[in-house]
């Protein structure tokens, strides 16, 4: 996203009032899972005694499996934009914060242990005004971020950095090459500099800037939002400059070539009228990501479906289109990320379902030119977007991060494992220091966000392969807003062991659940639970460990296992035998 000025913020309120009034014209479907877990019950509200429904039994079809839940769904995004980058990842090789190669060592091992798949860099807006050689070599280039406040870009963290980083936590890139205001021979020389071997002049640029071996890129994101900060045009417009950016930008890394086309096999079906979804490839290709829709805006995501339907996979194709949609609340930059209460908490619930309706969107159109499921859905960009923390600059996009938006991470997670036969990346918006982070940072002091503990639990999901769960989810009302009360996910891991996430939304009551896996024996179930004395805490740099996980188990009675839900929970659980 890009919010800087006046033109840019109305351009974002104008996107805002989109998305809310499109979903306020469809009601959000009820989740398909439910859960459980531990803790003291509170007492209930009249806005909970109202709401008595409980949640039914719970059956998991282990039997019948789904899709594979691609670990590149737990993404993250890595922006220039305030102190996502400077003093979040990067605090330069003679700062006194333990560092390798300037990149800091709290927050790389804080990653490694959410095992994270991708990383999307260098934004957002900022990449359709970035220019990759003010970031390479020794004399970097000084100028000013006009995406993001005006702030003053070194470009110390350039290419090289980034990927430095990337390999350090043990994750993929995704780089966003600039379609805005860039060329493509600027974005076909950087993808050259990064992938290409031997004597070429790029590679033996990249070795005298200290890489010899070529970078791996796994996605390319062929600009970024393209009806707004990154141009703006319109979706014929966009496909238009797309085509010529995705034939002319080369991998030249010799794990991710693709195998030889036999042209001649090629030319008799392509005589004979035989319709061609797509070229032999590699598996360790690197996939290029269309820029998508804004939210449910279904505009863009029809004209470059119709496009890649009509294309020739000899001269262009794409592997995805990228989706953006955010969780604003009333509006963005107004809703407080502490000191809220019971209205805020259920009304943000309410606002992240309305992301199942958006995917299911968009999967129908794209349904209706790939069947086969090709082109994935990405959803490079979501979360909760509030009121920047006071004392901080507006534009740096500073706000703490509270259980009530860990709870949503792990919905929007549901959500996404759901559709996983089309989704199969997301990059939450982002990963450190702004807006729905894993890790804020101050100067040498480090805290983890109760989102991270999220992802943390949800590592086993990773790779996994989703398991239908069918049960009654019963009901958490207030006022006007009714929700499911419990929301699950269900997936048997790379390990073959059945993992199961709760979620109870209720913040008033507890819940219990009797779960079963019908031809699987499991005598108990152990994990951790995430929850807190209220949904509004938030861990400090004061109190870190306001919110955390704790050991979690329970025990099979009559074949069932039966499980407590502490009010506003995430629970996650594997069953054993």
């Amino acid at each position: 996203m890009k919010l800087s000025a006046f033109t840019q913020s109305t351009a974002a309120i104008a996107l805002v009032f989109s998305c809310q009034a499109g979903a306020q014209s469809v009601e959000a479907p009820a989740p398909a899972a439910a859960a459980p877990a531990p803790a003291a019950a509170a007492p209930a509200t009249a806005a909970s005694a109202a709401n008595p429904a409980e949640v039914g039994p719970l059956t998991i079809a282990a039997d019948k499996p789904g899709a594979v839940i691609n670990r590149d769904i737990f993404g993250q995004f890595a922006e220039h934009l305030g102190k996502g980058i400077y003093g979040g990842i990067w605090v330069g090789p003679n700062s006194k914060i333990p560092n390798v190669r300037g990149i800091r060592s709290d927050v790389v091992g804080a990653l490694k242990a959410i095992k994270v798949p991708v990383v999307r860099w260098p934004g957002g807006c900022f990449a359709d005004e970035y220019h990759w050689r003010d970031g390479v070599g020794p004399r970097r280039k000084v100028t000013t971020n006009t995406t993001w406040a005006g702030s003053g870009e070194p470009n110390t963290f350039g290419t090289h950095e980034f990927m430095d980083f990337a390999e350090q936590i043990g994750t993929e890139a995704y780089i966003s090459i600039n379609v805005g205001s860039g060329t493509v021979q600027e974005g076909a020389e950087w993808l050259e500099y990064m992938t290409a071997t031997g004597q070429t002049t790029a590679a033996r640029e990249r070795a005298a800037n200290g890489r010899t071996a070529p970078y791996r890129v796994k996605y390319i994101g062929l600009g970024n939002e393209m009806w707004g900060c990154g141009a703006p045009y319109s979706g014929e417009e966009y496909v238009t400059k797309m085509k010529v950016f995705a034939h002319f930008l080369h991998n030249y890394n010799p794990e991710q070539a693709a195998p030889r086309v036999d042209f001649s096999v090629i030319a008799k079906d392509l005589m004979s009228g035989k319709p061609m979804d797509s070229l032999p490839s590699n598996p360790k290709s690197m996939q290029r990501i269309a820029a998508g829709p804004n939210s449910s805006d279904p505009s863009y995501t029809e004209v470059i479906m119709k496009a890649w339907k009509a294309r020739s996979p000899i001269y262009w194709d794409i592997n995805g289109i990228s989706l953006h949609q955010y969780t604003w609340g009333s509006m963005p930059f107004n809703e407080p990320s502490t000191g809220f209460g019971e209205k805020e908490y259920a009304n943000f619930l309410m606002q992240t379902q309305w992301m199942d309706r958006t995917v299911r969107k968009h999967v129908e159109i794209m349904d209706r030119y790939d069947p086969k499921k090709h082109v994935a859905l990405i959803v490079d960009e979501w979360g909760v977007w509030l009121k920047p923390e006071a004392g901080t600059e507006q534009m740096h996009l500073i706000q703490q991060n509270s259980l009530r938006d860990g709870i949503t991470a792990a919905m929007n997670i549901n959500i996404f494992a759901r559709h996983a036969d089309r989704v199969r990346m997301t990059n939450i918006a982002q990963m450190i220091n702004v807006l729905q982070a894993m890790i804020m940072t101050d100067g040498p002091k480090m805290v983890l966000t109760p989102t991270y503990h999220v992802y943390k639990m949800y590592v086993p999901f990773q790779d996994a392969t989703y398991l239908p769960v069918t049960f009654n989810a019963g009901q958490y009302k207030f006022g006007a807003i009714s929700l499911p009360r419990v929301d699950a996910l269900a997936a048997r891991g790379a390990d073959g062991k059945v993992y199961l996430s709760l979620v109870n939304l209720d913040p008033n009551a507890e819940t219990e659940v009797a779960a079963e896996v019908p031809g699987v024996a499991a005598s108990r179930a152990v994990g951790e639970v995430l929850t807190a004395a209220s949904f509004a805490t938030v861990n400090t740099y004061d109190a870190p460990n306001a919110v955390q996980p704790r050991p979690y188990s329970a025990v099979a009675t009559d074949g069932k296992l039966m499980l407590r839900l502490p009010p506003h929970s995430v629970t996650v659980v594997r069953l054993e035998p």
